[in-house]
């Protein structure tokens, strides 16, 4: 398989980038599930109760066993987060458990954690991806050897060359049918191309341009499959700046965007049009939200009425900042020729990813895209991205986005653990955050897996992780 960069630490309580929560799924074992709405499933946990909202008691699955041989219990649960909380492993992970008061191991197979205060985000942060669980007394050489309890073990890794897995045939759940799996880093996406074309590499997902897919599908020996993801292309507002602060400037660029003809030509039909940070799997989502259809008139409307008449066709300029990402600048420019249509000039400034990512934190541009990959896919991203107390370094509301209505429905749909409350507290939130417009949902991309034919079985998940190398098998 051929990703584009290394995992940067493989211990599941440390690493937070897409390539090590990927690997690390195959190689640990979570508490918990996620299931194809983006909803927790059983897990180690094979049942759990919640007989008040600040005690969650987990039964874990018997005879599930370490690589190592040892077994895995209670003990290792409790561990693997007493570490986080406790700091015997630095990690920016222990900030999503701070409700977490302590944890108790009753019995082997038992584990009951103890909130400080209601906590609904809780079972999602026990699930697939977040954490897996680590042996008893495992300390930070966790992230050069790797042991956990999943259907593959750790073999080998060498920093931007590879990294090696293989099967674990004492996996306690389906075995993988794969006897090993060899990860190659190839950063170069031409290169990944010709790997695929010769046949020395297998499999590639979401690091080809959509170009260079439609080009490989021509190839009789390569398949390509497709299905709609949870990865979110936006545009967010600083809406500290004096033109942005009104509301009716920010619909009407919404209104004078045409997501279309981006969909179609720029990502060749490989995305769908987004109403909601939240995608269209999660049982959150309420797409009954206005959608901004590309409406030129009414974009300039609302220009009036916001005060920015045209002066020989202008009505201001405005500075959108962007990474050099090639495919991101060709969107970038098709914005800046739809905007210009209604009297808005789009400055366009392109920066390495560091540099970029840094002004964006410090709240330095008036609009900026980017993409959520992941921390999308659960509501406490409303929290995390729109609640007023999570301007950065506090969170990730970059837009400088405050309404206390908002936050009163967050704070009160995390307080509550059924999820029958907690849907239409979010859907409202949905409605307010369509109306206020502190990002532009684009679009969703499509998740795109290209393979050799010799490879089958293979099943997406919305998600885009690795968990089809669970199921995957390799034709005679």
């Amino acid at each position: 398989m051929l990703i584009e960069s290394s995992p940067t630490n493989l211990d599941p309580r440390v690493g937070i980038d897409g390539r090590s929560e990927n690997i690390d799924n195959l190689i640990f074992d979570d508490l918990l599930a996620k299931g194809d709405d983006l909803n927790v499933a059983p897990g180690l946990a094979e049942h759990w109760e919640i007989p008040e909202p600040l005690t969650y008691i987990f039964h874990l699955h018997r005879g599930v066993k370490f690589h190592d041989g040892r077994s895995l219990t209670s003990r290792d649960v409790k561990w693997t987060f007493d570490s986080l909380l406790q700091g015997k492993i630095r990690s920016t992970k222990a900030a999503v458990y701070k409700f977490v008061d302590h944890i108790d191991a009753p019995d082997d197979a038992t584990v009951v954690f103890h909130l400080k205060e209601p906590d609904s985000t809780l079972l999602w942060n026990l699930s697939d991806g977040a954490i897996g669980i680590v042996p008893y007394g495992s300390g930070d050489e966790v992230a050069l050897h790797p042991i956990g309890s999943g259907p593959f073990k750790f073999v080998s890794a060498e920093t931007d060359r590879e990294v090696i897995i293989e099967r674990n045939e004492d996996y306690w759940g389906e075995k993988a049918k794969l006897e090993r799996v060899r990860f190659a880093v190839v950063p170069d996406e031409t290169t990944e191309a010709l790997e695929l074309r010769k046949g020395s590499g297998d499999l590639a997902i979401n690091s080809l341009t959509p170009d260079t897919v439609v080009t490989l599908a021509r190839d009789a020996n390569i398949k390509v499959e497709r299905s709609a993801g949870t990865r979110l292309a936006y545009l967010a507002f600083n809406l500290r700046d004096p033109i942005l602060q009104n509301r009716r400037v920010r619909q009407a660029i919404a209104y004078a965007l045409d997501r279309k003809p981006m969909i179609e030509y720029l990502w060749r039909g490989m995305a769908e049009p987004a109403r909601s940070v939240l995608p269209a799997q999660s049982w959150a989502y309420n797409g009954n939200v206005p959608d901004y259809a590309h409406d030129p008139e009414k974009a300039k409307q609302l220009l009036d009425a916001a005060g920015y008449p045209a002066v020989g066709g202008v009505r201001f300029h405005i500075m959108m900042k962007t990474s050099t990402d090639p495919n991101t600048r060709l969107m970038v420019a098709v914005m800046q020729q739809q905007l210009w249509q209604v009297g808005i000039v789009l400055d366009i400034r392109s920066f390495e990813f560091a540099t970029f990512f840094s002004d964006v934190q410090h709240g330095a541009y008036q609009i900026y895209g980017l993409r959520w990959i992941g921390g999308n896919e659960d509501p406490d991203i409303f929290e995390y991205a729109f609640h007023s107390s999570k301007f950065p370094p506090n969170g990730a509301n970059r837009s400088y986005y405050s309404n206390p209505k908002l936050d009163a429905l967050i704070d009160q749909a995390r307080r509550e653990v059924d999820p029958k409350v907690r849907k239409p507290l979010y859907a409202d939130v949905q409605s307010i955050l369509a109306e206020d417009v502190p990002y532009i949902n684009l679009f969703y991309l499509d998740n795109v897996l290209v393979h050799t034919a010799r490879v089958k079985n293979l099943k997406l998940n919305p998600a885009g992780n690795f968990d089809f190398l669970r199921t995957a098998d390799l034709q005679p």
